[in-house]
């Protein structure tokens, strides 16, 4: 459970620096890329991260299934995801209704095929080199994480209900100059 909580946590990390490449790739400078009030974190990736390190043995020794089913898994979480913050919370983190065949603006082929790719990167690449980094941490310092996260999470997503808005997360943004993009 211990291993699960700090993959999510790290791969949660990773997804928002992806994100936030991501929008700077794209020339989109002022957009909140975090899910979180004060954690730089994008739980779906996170989630999705999780979940396909943690698909059978058989799954994960071969690259064409990883990459397929790695796929089909992180649309599946995206797809919850984003449900989940719709009805939950009333607030929408990304929309896909631009993208061909999307699911209600959820999840679009195009994205499962960076899924894709993304799992097989994380299960080859990224993991193996990231994985002893959880045996430096303490008991105590995975129970801290954990307390800071819930915190957070929790009141994100109280704000996010009570406002419907994204942006109510972007509490940073008080504190530019005049004229100034992130």
């Amino acid at each position: 459970m211990v291993t699960a909580f700090l993959q999510f946590i790290l791969y949660s990390f990773l997804g928002f620096l992806l994100e936030v490449a991501f929008a700077r790739l794209r020339g989109i400078r002022d957009q909140g890329r975090k899910c979180l009030l004060f954690l730089p974190l994008c739980p779906v990736y996170g989630l999705g991260g999780a979940a396909i390190l943690h698909m059978p043995p058989l799954i994960l020794a071969q690259p064409l299934w990883v990459f397929l089913a790695g796929g089909l898994l992180a649309t599946l979480v995206e797809y919850a995801v984003g449900l989940f913050y719709e009805l939950a919370v009333g607030v929408r983190f990304w929309d896909y209704d631009r993208q061909p065949g999307n699911l209600g603006g959820r999840i679009c082929p195009l994205f499962t095929l960076f899924w894709g790719l993304l799992a097989c990167f994380l299960v080859y690449v990224l993991h193996p080199l990231l994985s002893p980094l959880a045996a430096l941490l303490a008991p105590w310092q995975v129970w801290l994480l954990f307390l800071v996260f819930g915190a957070d999470a929790l009141l994100s997503l109280w704000l996010l209900r009570q406002t419907g808005d994204t942006n109510c997360l972007r509490w940073y943004l008080a504190f530019r100059r005049p004229g100034e993009s992130m």
